[in-house]
């Protein structure tokens, strides 16, 4: 499995692969049509009391990475993704400021190592929003 990250405020490249938006909320100042996306998971970010409880504070992040890895496990859109990233790169896109900080980051980390003791379900098919032009 091969994926990368990067802010969602970069340029699109033919190496990005599949580009998929993994914030729930919508990015500031990104048009729908600029975004070059493939898809939009809302289900794989954080809860929006974790994300809000986070704020993206960094001596919060070790205790965010496990509560998020909780939030994770059984969660049918990191099947999905990891489906996606079975024989394609993918591209994890993501809004926050800090490229050291933020859940994308966990994300990654989940989507290539799996979780201890880690049963796949298999994904729905509604689990992902196909973004077009």
């Amino acid at each position: 499995m091969t994926f990368q990250i990067k802010r969602i405020y970069e340029s699109a490249q033919p190496s990005d692969g599949t580009r998929v938006l993994v914030d729930r909320l919508w990015p500031r100042g990104v048009k729908k049509a600029d975004a070059h996306l493939d898809y939009w998971m809302k289900d794989v970010a954080p809860s929006a009391e974790l994300r809000l409880w986070f704020g993206h504070v960094p001596a919060r992040f070790h205790e965010f990475r496990r509560r998020y890895e909780a939030e994770l496990t059984g969660n049918q859109s990191v099947g999905e993704l990891r489906k996606l990233g079975r024989d394609n790169q993918v591209t994890l896109l993501y809004a926050a400021h800090d490229p050291e900080v933020n859940h994308a980051l966990v994300l990654r980390s989940v989507l290539q190592r799996g979780f201890k003791g880690e049963r796949i379900i298999p994904a729905k098919k509604t689990a992902r929003k196909k973004i077009s032009g």
